[in-house]
């Protein structure tokens, strides 16, 4: 569930999915991000239904989400409509800290368009990169959106490409270029392309040859059960008040333990984006490991942490559900 692919096998130190422990340390594709962390709340909410004589005020539903690396939170939809859940815990890797919000993620398409003509006579057609390299240079000077918590609203080009590919003497009638989008709290679909879409309406005053668009790109994705996923590429922020009743029953629930994580928000893109940033159902992060091992070679788990965080989970639910 929720892992990434092995590039390198031959990289590894320890078969990525041979599960070797070697002075306490478990190793392997999915330790970090998410295998583990899955286990740890299967095991724990078993232990706590063990341990009430499942006499407790609610239930408890353990889920399993696909795809969530390229669609985070768009499986979760599911789990909504068929749970209802009033409260949900996700395990992406926190160190054991309480997680309580993430910036979202949007995937941003920008597309112009010129006309073909052959690269010795240049002047007959409209060169689409030309068009994309001034909206590019208008678009990087624009100040990042900002939050004091969750930091900036990043927007960065990550790939550009033009068609035809290979060009061969003639002038590119298409260009597009994908941004990352880090978005904040309170950002919508409609506000987050309005100053690009700004930018684009200026060019074109300026010059009526110019043509580009601006959109969210959208994807399509096969699951392990052969099914398919897809979705436009905008998730939410999100972020739960330090004073709301779940943060604080827990905290409270944590401090009777003797145990004081601290109160933090997660660098990366989770599941809470459809959970709390769509569905608005408050949402806390707590996991084992740290978010800087996910994906990386030779990714491991200390198995002290795993034990940890499944006595965690336990304080969680004790705080949450009392009769």
């Amino acid at each position: 569930m929720d892992t990434v692919p092995v590039q390198e096998r031959s990289s590894w130190k320890h078969d990525p999915f041979g599960a070797e422990i070697e002075d306490g340390i478990l190793y392997g594709r999915g330790t970090s991000d998410m295998k583990c962390s899955l286990a740890c709340m299967m095991a724990a909410a078993a232990f706590f239904a063990e341990d009430t004589g499942r006499d407790f005020a609610g239930q408890v539903s353990v889920a399993g989400i696909v795809h969530e690396e390229c669609f985070e939170g768009v499986a979760s939809r599911a789990v909504s409509r068929a749970v209802n859940p009033d409260l949900v815990v996700i395990g992406e890797a926190s160190d054991l800290n309480l997680k309580i919000g993430q910036r979202g993620r949007a995937e941003i398409l920008l597309e112009t368009y010129g006309v073909p003509a052959h690269s010795s006579n240049p002047s007959k057609g409209v060169n689409a990169v030309y068009a994309m390299c001034r909206a590019v240079d208008r678009i990087h000077a624009l100040p990042p959106s900002q939050h004091p918590f969750l930091g900036d609203g990043i927007l960065e080009l990550t790939d550009i490409k033009s068609l035809p590919y290979p060009g061969k003497s003639v002038v590119p009638e298409y260009c597009a270029a994908t941004y990352d989008r880090r978005l904040l709290v309170g950002e919508t679909k409609e506000n987050v392309l309005e100053p690009i879409q700004k930018i684009l309406d200026e060019l074109q005053e300026e010059d009526p040859s110019f043509r580009g668009r601006v959109s969210y790109a959208s994807g399509e994705e096969t699951c392990y059960t052969g099914e398919k996923i897809s979705a436009e590429r905008f998730f939410p922020a999100w972020l739960l008040d330090r004073d709301h009743p779940a943060v604080k029953s827990v905290l409270e629930g944590f401090r009777s333990h003797g145990y004081e994580p601290e109160v933090t928000k997660y660098s990366f893109c989770t599941n809470g984006s459809h959970y709390c940033g769509e569905a608005g159902i408050p949402t806390l992060g707590m996991g084992p490991s740290s978010e800087n091992i996910a994906h990386t070679i030779d990714e491991h788990v200390s198995v002290e942490q795993l034990y940890a965080v499944a006595e965690v989970y336990g304080w969680m639910m004790e705080a949450i559900l009392k009769n």
